[in-house]
């Protein structure tokens, strides 16, 4: 029995060290912000932003996936679709600075080596850790004092990637991200001249193309191909 249970360890072993397949790159494209102030469109990029990305293809419908993305946002009333909002006056930018980890899910199997299967459209979700500027307290008049802050943010989102030529592939990506703060564009109950009444916390979103390098074992996946 002891060596049943070896031998089917060590198969399972062989067979994902066969099947995986790495992949690095950049991306580029642009960020928006939905909160207190500025518009309220989830998919309107105003901000150019960009990013690192790493992905581990466990089998042609799965690849676990690690990103950094420079996130600049910004809002202002004058853009506002509500009167009230353009009424205000405000505006803000900040900086995100995210860190996420996840998975992307493939409708169709996708193998770059495999001309039958070299493109897909996918979804993804992610757990993200993130940093900004928050404000702390007023110093005087309208001065805010800011400070760095970390929180965590729930990405999720559609793409579309392929094969680009040789070992590059390409795709088409757009996300959003549910924040669990309110203060992303300074807002805060704890400040009365920055409570601005807000009651749903914060969100921001990326839209962009990437393009990674693929490498490590050649894809040798069997039975998985449609």
């Amino acid at each position: 029995m002891k060596k049943q249970v070896l031998f089917i360890l060590f198969a399972v072993v062989s067979a994902i060290s066969l099947a995986q397949s790495h992949e690095i790159g950049l991306f580029i494209g642009g960020s928006n912000f939905v909160g207190d102030i500025g518009r309220t469109n989830y998919m309107y990029p105003n901000r150019f932003a960009g990013g690192l990305i790493y992905k581990y293809n466990i089998n042609p419908r799965i690849a676990l996936r690690g990103t950094y993305t420079y996130i600049p946002v910004a809002g202002a009333d004058a853009n506002s679709e509500s009167p009230y909002n353009q009424s205000q006056g405000r505006s803000f930018s900040n900086i995100i600075h995210e860190f996420a980890a996840g998975a992307e899910f493939n409708f169709y199997s996708y193998n770059i080596s495999d001309y039958k299967t070299t493109y897909t459209p996918y979804i993804f979700t992610e757990i993200a850790a993130f940093n900004y500027k928050s404000p702390t307290d007023l110093v005087s008049g309208n001065t805010v004092r800011l400070q760095n802050n970390f929180s965590y943010a729930i990405p999720f989102g559609v793409g579309i990637k392929g094969l680009l030529f040789n070992n590059l592939a390409i795709a088409v990506e757009i996300g959003a991200r549910y924040t669990f703060v309110d203060d992303i564009d300074y807002s805060t109950s704890k400040i009365s001249n920055l409570d601005f009444g807000g009651n749903g916390n914060d969100w921001y979103a990326f839209s962009g193309i990437s393009i990674v390098y693929t490498f490590g074992r050649p894809q040798c996946y069997s039975g998985l191909t449609e």
